[in-house]
């Protein structure tokens, strides 16, 4: 089913009541049948971008799934914080693997299931981008080699934020982070360095990869549950802001994730096959400073002599991914 094309009926604002829509198009989040596989009672600090991605994502794919999910969880803030021994926040079928091979685990689940001739029980694999994209990279691109019939999920908050905050291949240039201090001529995290983990998926050619922010709910859904239909190796990059590890207030999380798909800095996509099949285009594009000063891991760049050449960098990144990914629509903003 395609999705509904929404109409902002609030000026000024990104929401719309679901009263407005069908009953079918409402958002998972809005119906009272959803099942809150991540359910209250968690350690999540306030305003974890982590906490509802995880929760937005494994309800939408149980949805698609009929409840028929088995989660295998790396090591990290989502483990530590949903898990606290001897209690648990998750309502699903749920596995803590090491950090850095979530997985092959849910690789060998999904092989248990197919020995069992339990097709219809969908197996997803989770974790955050430390565990990802870097100690469980050699796991994944093996997943993703062989083709293998698992949804990877990553939370990408771009730091090792439970084990305080040290920099991981997802870090973006110029933010400070523990191991990344802002001092020296050029403070922060390195230029050039780093991994973009949906591309390299993509080079694997598995049937669907796609990346998604916790600011954009029905888009996010919407490419759980594509996924879900399809066989194979899948995976999902989702954008999940840190207000810890950003230094940011809880209450802006949605706004940074936003903005961090307004400036062009974490575009939108899906992809099949190794092709890009859409991209969505940004509304409103703002330059990549609104995103970045309410981020106290960037304030060295706004001291009292700007990081002019810097802020330049960044935002010929963010208009890089824009003209690559086609996220303007001439029509309006040419």
């Amino acid at each position: 089913m395609e999705m509904q094309q929404i109409k902002f009926y609030q000026t000024g604002t990104f929401t719309v009541g679901n009263r407005l829509l069908d009953e079918t198009q409402r958002s998972v989040q809005a119906n009272m049948q959803r099942t809150n596989s991540l359910n209250s009672g968690h350690r999540a600090c306030q305003g974890c971008g982590e906490a509802l991605g995880a929760r937005y994502a494994i309800d939408a794919a149980m949805r698609a799934a009929n409840n028929q999910v088995i989660a295998c969880n790396a090591t990290g803030c989502l483990e530590v914080f949903s898990t606290p021994y001897p209690e648990t926040s998750w309502q699903i079928p749920w596995i803590h693997s090491l950090f850095g091979n979530a997985a092959a685990v849910a690789t060998g689940v999904m092989a248990a299931m197919k020995v069992k001739g339990r097709r219809d029980v969908r197996v997803i694999a989770q974790g955050g981008d430390g565990g990802t994209t870097d100690i469980g990279f050699g796991c994944l691109s093996g997943m993703f080699e062989r083709n293998d019939d698992v949804l990877y999920l990553c939370y990408d908050n771009q730091a090792y934020m439970n084990t305080g905050v040290q920099r991981s291949s997802a870090t973006p240039p110029a933010a400070r982070t523990a191991t990344t201090m802002a001092v020296g001529a050029a403070p922060g995290n390195t230029f050039g360095q780093g991994k973009n983990v949906p591309e390299i998926a993509m080079a694997h050619g598995i049937p669907y990869v796609a990346t998604a922010s916790v600011a954009y709910l029905r888009d996010l859904e919407e490419k759980v549950s594509r996924a879900m239909t399809a066989r194979g190796a899948r995976y999902i990059h989702i954008l999940v802001p840190c207000p810890l590890g950003w230094g940011a207030a809880p209450h802006d999380t949605i706004r940074l994730a936003r903005l961090a798909v307004e400036t062009g800095l974490f575009p939108l996509f899906e992809a099949e096959h190794g092709e890009v099949t859409h991209s969505t285009p940004i509304r409103h594009r703002v330059p990549v400073e609104e995103y970045l000063k309410p981020q106290k891991r960037f304030a060295h760049l706004f001291g009292k002599t700007p990081a002019v050449d810097t802020l330049a960098r960044i935002q010929a990144q963010a208009d890089r991914n824009i003209r690559k990914y086609r996220l303007m629509d001439e029509r309006r903003h040419g």
